[in-house]
């Protein structure tokens, strides 16, 4: 199983009588369109840390014959936008290596694929062909590519990212909230507090559902980046979960202040059916989750006419495994 840990880690084993080393790369960056280093060799246990920069990019996992398409049932960060003044606190994704083969890696960010911005854990002498074909080189070839060295499909990815903590936050409580399920479009629990610290793991039943950053004014739109504030939206991202699932994709968020988090599924009209959630909603005012509900079934998806209806601040994605985080969503192309 694969896991990204605070806003989607890789979990194999643990190598025993060792410790595990933490290898940084990082996304992006001003005018950078690369994971710097483009490759690493990691061992079981150790922790490959993904720090985005900006602009707006994503980790998202492929395979050696497709680099530029999502690996079915591969980890994804979501969208995880960085403004140009941002300095310190960059979001940050970590992936826990539990497998030898080698691990693939693309942004799927507009065409940043195809202009080589791609990764690998384990390639081998592979990379050089891995990115030439994402460029539009070459094609992978299958006499050098066997099909038992290609990444592994994961049934149960998991993602966790982290986007400017607080400073003076600390370990809480995590909040364990079910997305979906059987026959069910709700969150559940779908409105809980929670403490400054604490963590909110999403765990993903039957279908396919996201957790995506909204605002109360406009309950079904996904929050963007705000240039005046740096506020961003989060976004977990598809996660596909078979019928017949045993076990099941998580995302995490970090809560870093007290206002409050909305959030909806983006899937279809479930957000018009009222499939919405909501951290810290003030229950005493007019501003509270059953008026979040309604809101949303009124709009049945639509967008608020509101000036304010594309503001937002929230918090990350974590996975089956790995802790913490905050992942942040907004379309920003390079």
């Amino acid at each position: 199983m694969r896991r990204f840990a605070t806003i989607s880690t890789l979990l194999l084993g643990i190598v025993p009588l060792s410790l595990s080393a933490t290898i940084d790369v990082v996304v992006g960056g001003p005018g950078v369109l690369e994971f710097t280093p483009p490759f690493v060799t990691a061992s079981l246990g150790d922790i490959v840390r993904f720090t985005f920069q900006q602009k707006n990019h994503t980790a998202t996992q492929s395979t050696f014959e497709s680099p530029c398409l999502r690996a079915p049932g591969g980890f994804d960060s979501g969208f995880v936008p960085v403004a140009d003044g941002v300095t310190s606190g960059f979001p940050v994704a970590e992936l826990e290596i539990s497998t030898t083969n080698p691990i693939w890696v693309y942004c799927r960010q507009g065409d940043h694929c195809q202009q080589g911005m791609v990764f690998a854990v384990n390639p081998g002498d592979r990379f050089t062909a891995f990115q030439a074909a994402a460029t539009g080189g070459s094609a992978p070839s299958t006499s050098t590519a066997p099909a038992s060295t290609t990444s592994p499909v994961l049934a149960t990815p998991s993602f966790t990212t982290s986007i400017t903590p607080s400073a003076t936050a600390t370990a809480g409580l995590d909040h364990k909230v079910i997305v979906g399920g059987p026959g069910i479009l709700a969150y559940n629990p779908s409105n809980i507090t929670a403490q400054v610290g604490d963590t909110i793991t999403f765990e993903f039943h039957q279908k396919n559902h996201t957790v995506t950053a909204s605002s109360f004014d406009a309950p079904c739109r996904a929050l963007a980046l705000t240039s005046t504030t740096g506020e961003v939206g989060f976004d977990s991202g598809f996660q596909p979960v078979a019928d017949d699932a045993l076990t099941f994709p998580t995302f995490t968020i970090q809560v870093n202040d007290t206002k409050p988090i909305w959030a909806y599924c983006r899937q279809g009209n479930h957000c018009g059916q009222g499939m919405v959630f909501s951290v810290n909603a003030d229950e005493s005012g007019t501003r509270g989750f059953a008026a979040f509900q309604a809101l949303a079934k009124q709009l049945s998806g639509t967008t608020s006419t509101t000036t304010n209806s594309a503001r937002v601040s929230a918090a990350g994605a974590h996975s089956a495994s790995l802790l913490v985080a905050i992942a942040f969503v907004s379309i920003f192309v390079l």
